[in-house]
Parts: structure tokens; sequence; C-alpha cells
């Protein structure tokens, strides 16, 4: 598994790299990645911020456990290969804690997306300082 991973992982990061670029060039100022093991695996350097979706743990099971083909052993040995749920919400940024309604959830995502655009708008207006001298 490793080997494959120290194939897939750099060819991936090239990707979001291109895939950033592309959309910077096109004016997109927010953008959204779902990378799986983002800590295990350090992808989120070179990232602005860090939002975890994350559920309390008996909900999280509870759910993992409903899909096809799941299995008690299999989770146990996802969550191993995982950093654990508390260390990924003390490292975020921002978290949105989905172990409510999807009423409730959605809120948090609105709200969260605010907050970033707020504080592009003050990073923007920093660089745009510094640039003349401000």
């Amino acid at each position: 598994m490793k080997q494959l991973e120290s194939v897939v992982h750099p060819l991936v990061e090239q990707e979001r790299a291109k895939f950033m670029q592309q959309h910077a060039a096109a004016g997109r100022t927010l953008l959204l990645f779902d990378i799986p093991l983002l800590y295990e695996t350090k992808a989120q350097q070179g990232l602005d911020a860090v939002v975890v979706v994350s559920a309390p743990a008996d909900v999280q099971r509870q759910r993992v456990m409903a899909r096809p083909g799941m299995t008690a052993a299999k989770l146990d040995a996802i969550l191993a290969r995982q950093v654990p749920d508390e260390e990924k919400r003390r490292l975020a940024d921002y978290i949105v804690d989905t172990g409510c309604s999807m009423q409730q959830t959605r809120q948090q995502v609105i709200e969260l997306i605010r907050e970033l655009r707020r504080r592009q708008g003050t990073a923007a207006a920093r660089v745009l300082g510094s640039a003349v001298g401000q």
C-alpha cells in the first residue's frame, strides 16, 4: 500500500496544483477540496484553511455501518489508519458539526462560506495595501 501511495499521492498533488492554477486564472476566489486522509498525507500544506466535517463518534459509526457491505472490522481498520477525530478537530481552522439536522448543517456551511469570503476580503486588502506602500 505504501508503494502505491508513494506513486499516487504526488500525481494527485500535481493535479490539485494544476486545478488551483486554472481556477485562480479564471478569477475563482473560493475552492473546496475533499481530501481523504488529509492530515495523514500532510495534504493540508499549501491550503489556506482546513474545514473538518465531523459528527460525534456514535453518529459516525451508525452512519458508516449503514453502508452496504460495511462491517465493524472494516470500520475499525479504516479508523486505525486515520488521525483521531479529536485531533482533526484540534488541527482544523473550521469545524462543521454534522451531528445535527441537515438544515442545521446547511446553515453552518452557509455561515462558513460567508466567513471565508470575509477573510478573503481582509487578505486582499492587506495585499493591496502592501502593494501601494501602506
